[in-house]
């Protein structure tokens, strides 16, 4: 059964009518402005009170970035102030020593061994409790400088690599211009020498030419003045050859070097 098609039967207004026979005519040239879609309002606003603002994520984002620039840039600042404070320290302190240097020209001691004494020295023993009388002379060759020997030094003898005995110097102190000759007493107990070390210094006392070797540590104050430095550590390392290792042991040769450690 075919479907039927009804006519439009609804009444046209008369407004309808008019409108669609009164229709202004275009100009082929003149293309019509799109009508915006239903439910669109355009909203014109004037240039000059147009304002834009970032979204709030975007706006604390550049808060935070802001505030680390400025936080690095001030860093940067304190850091460029402590370099430059510290450079003017060092050259306040350079000059300091350089007048130091000048008024007072300071110049290390010297050291030097006077004499040796020794004892229990029992090669026919494979133990020995060796006793070293050791002389040392130190020269203040300082015009206006005093040294002050202090406490926990030490001095040691050795030959070869084995330590034969042990000390410490005496506490004193030496005035400028000043030739002092100290005398300390070193120890060994129960020291037990190697098979071979013994032979040949048996062999070295036969020929009397003993070499020893004298370790020396001493922490000391310069004075200059009314005025006490901080600790500073005089190390003499000497090589001595000895005739024989008895109390008239007599030096055939000696050879010191010495220096100063300006901090312990």
């Amino acid at each position: 059964m075919a479907d039927r098609i009804h006519p439009n039967t609804l009444p046209v207004s008369d407004d309808s009518q008019t409108t669609s026979s009164q229709k202004p005519t275009l100009a082929s040239n003149t293309t019509p402005a799109p009508s915006p879609p239903p439910g669109t309002y355009i909203i014109q606003v004037p240039k000059d009170q147009t304002y834009r603002h970032p979204p709030p994520e975007n706006a604390q984002r550049y808060a935070n970035y802001t505030r680390r620039k400025t936080r690095r840039n001030r860093c940067c600042c304190c850091l460029c102030w402590l370099i430059g404070i510290l450079f003017i320290l060092l050259v306040l302190a350079a000059i300091a020593a350089g007048v130091f240097y000048l008024i007072f020209r300071p110049e290390s001691p010297h050291y030097s061994i006077d004499g040796i004494s020794v004892k229990g020295m029992n090669l026919n023993s494979s133990v020995i409790s060796p006793e070293f009388d050791v002389s040392v002379k130190a020269d203040n060759g300082n015009n206006k400088i005093g040294i002050y020997y202090e406490t926990d030094s030490a001095v040691e003898i050795f030959y070869k690599d084995a330590v034969l005995c042990n000390g410490v110097l005496p506490v004193f102190y030496q005035p400028s211009n000043n030739v002092t000759v100290f005398q300390t007493v070193l120890k060994g107990n129960g020291i037990e020498l190697a098979r071979s070390d013994r032979r040949t210094l048996v062999n070295a006392v036969a020929k009397r030419n003993v070499p020893l070797s004298l370790k020396l540590r001493a922490p000391v104050k310069i004075k200059v003045g009314s005025v006490k430095t901080w600790k500073i550590r005089v190390k003499v390392d000497c090589d001595v050859t000895v005739d024989q290792l008895t109390a008239q042991a007599k030096i055939v040769n000696k050879d010191c070097n010495y220096g100063l450690d300006l901090w312990l």
